[in-house]
């Protein structure tokens, strides 16, 4: 008897994180069709996504979205992982948000090596 319940308990559970996965995956897309991009970091102010003028480039042969998840390696052999939040193509600069919240801007001919972990979205393409 007390098997059942925990059963049946356990089933709704799991019932209520796909219902509630459904819905978070919904409103990505709505997000998506709309072409917001849902940066959430507390880190990101309204002075840097203004300071970017570019939302989508391609750096080394690779386009590149803000939003995505990347990986780069610097002429001086610093690694970062982040994401990206755009580009200022006047000041040749890329911003990027780190896990770590901290806001890193670098210059393209100082990366040597770039690499995406995973692309904005890529989930409905």
């Amino acid at each position: 008897m007390f098997l059942l319940y925990i059963q049946a308990f356990v089933i709704m559970l799991f019932l209520v994180s796909v219902f509630g996965y459904v819905l978070v995956v919904l409103k990505e897309k709505l997000y998506l069709k709309r072409n917001i991009i849902l940066i959430d970091k507390k880190s990101v102010k309204k002075e840097y996504i203004d300071e970017v003028d570019l939302k989508e480039f391609i750096v080394g042969g690779i386009h590149v979205r803000a939003g995505d998840e990347v990986k780069v390696i610097l002429s001086s052999n610093e690694s970062m992982e982040g994401i990206i939040i755009g580009a200022n193509k006047k000041d040749d600069l890329i911003l990027m948000v780190t896990h770590k919240d901290e806001i890193r801007k670098f210059r393209v001919s100082r990366i040597k090596k770039f690499k995406i972990i995973s692309k904005y979205g890529k989930f409905f393409k």
